[in-house]
């Protein structure tokens, strides 16, 4: 093996990967796999549910078998099981085909930098397998580069505690520096599935990833346990970075693990996110005030029903609201809810605005208006997450004409 490795771009655009493995190192590779436009497909026998619920991702619930590299241009060993990882690299090499091996990175025949991105740049870091060194420099430049300060090249560990941070609506440069500071000291993640995957990647492979993803209406991890794994990571002498996605406090269900660290007497601070009912809007050109037009913004839970015995929400008092009413969580209900709203004189003809995906590079726009919202969702197959923006700021198309900047951001 010569002194050391040689850097090259790999242009995966419509091309195939596969992953043996769905744990969560995967889970922290697809992003930016993704967002190179690979073609990925995971081989695992238990995936995470943020791996399995990946839309753009092809998924097969099985072990590794010969053969599973067929067509592929780049491959990524996985498991914990150092016997299928070798395995996966033999066939690999075989097959000409490149492949890190994410256990033993010394007997893959790629390996991983530690990567980022800034103002249409990416760079990456290799320090011969000193991953905390590598992960720390990249941490380092990322954060120079953001706001010019002097680069600091020292792994300085972070005192025992935990930190609720915001990762805002997906995007990850929309996470605030600050919490992208304290998420570069994390020694353990525990992240939710709308949080920003890609800000994972970019994490050393000595920080421990917790998967507590929330797939809607699928597997879920016991609030009461992700409490419990805060305070006990914490008390173990570990900085845990609570990673969630838009803001901690807005249905992320953030106080109640702010409380349970009081309790248990550990350190804890909230770093506050971009918040999804407001920024998902706005980077469809849409304000969620106007100046003559709303005075109020109600932002409303999908997550029970009208007629649920826990709503808690006054669905008639909404109807006669002037202003813009945001609904999160709403898809799978969102006929009951527009019902609810029609029922008590809300408008017909009230302009709505489905928006998918906001901040991700496939976010989508749909226009409707309340009358046929939930026809609109059904046809055009929307599915979470999605913001549902209802009044008159809705039917606002003036920023569909705006031009973009066309140089770097």
């Amino acid at each position: 093996m010569g002194e050391g490795h040689y850097l090259a771009g790999l242009d995966l655009t419509g091309r195939k990967v596969v992953v043996v493995g769905g744990g969560t190192v995967a889970q922290r590779r697809l992003p930016n796999l993704l967002a190179a436009g690979a073609d990925v497909h995971v081989i695992a026998i238990d995936p995470t549910p943020t791996v399995e619920s990946e839309p753009l991702v092809t998924v097969q619930r099985r072990a590794y078998a010969d053969g599973d590299l067929d067509g592929a241009w780049y491959a990524m060993a996985c498991t914990d099981d150092p016997e299928v990882n070798a395995a996966v690299v033999a066939e690999a090499t075989a097959r000409r085909i490149f492949c890190v091996r994410a256990d033993d990175a010394q007997y893959g025949t790629a390996v991983t930098p530690a990567s980022a991105r800034h103002d249409g740049l990416q760079f990456g870091v290799l320090a011969g397998g000193e991953h905390r060194r590598s992960a720390a420099l990249r941490a380092a430049i990322s954060t120079a580069l953001a706001d010019g300060t002097t680069l600091q090249l020292d792994a300085a560990r972070h005192a025992p505690g935990v930190a609720l941070v915001g990762g805002g609506p997906g995007d990850p440069e929309l996470i605030t520096v600050r919490g992208r500071r304290l998420l570069a000291q994390a020694d353990v993640v525990v992240a939710d599935r709308l949080a920003p995957g890609s800000l994972l990647d970019e994490l050393g492979p000595q920080v421990e990833i917790v998967d507590a993803a929330k797939v809607p209406y699928g597997r879920a991890m016991r609030q009461e346990k992700i409490n419990e794994l805060l305070v006990e990571r914490a008390e173990a002498g570990k900085f845990v970075v609570r990673l969630k996605g838009g803001d901690p406090y807005v249905y992320g269900r953030g106080f109640e693990e702010l409380q349970a660290c009081v309790a248990a007497g550990v350190p804890v601070t909230v770093v506050p996110g971009i918040t999804s009912p407001i920024s998902a809007p706005e980077l469809a050109g849409i304000p969620v005030t106007h100046r003559g037009v709303t005075h109020e913004v109600v932002i409303v839970s999908g997550h029970v029903a009208p007629d649920h015995p826990d709503s808690l929400t006054d669905w008639p008092a909404l109807a006669r609201l002037r202003g813009t009413i945001v609904l999160m969580m709403a898809v799978q209900r969102l006929d009951a809810f527009a019902r609810a709203l029609l029922d008590g004189g809300k408008p017909g003809d009230t302009p709505v605005a489905l928006i998918e995906n906001a901040s991700r590079p496939d976010q989508r726009l749909l226009r409707t208006d309340l009358a046929h919202a939930a026809q609109t969702a059904a046809e055009q197959e929307l599915t979470p997450p999605a913001i549902v923006v209802i009044g008159s700021v809705a039917g606002f198309t003036d920023a569909d004409d705006v031009v973009a900047f066309a140089g770097e951001d």
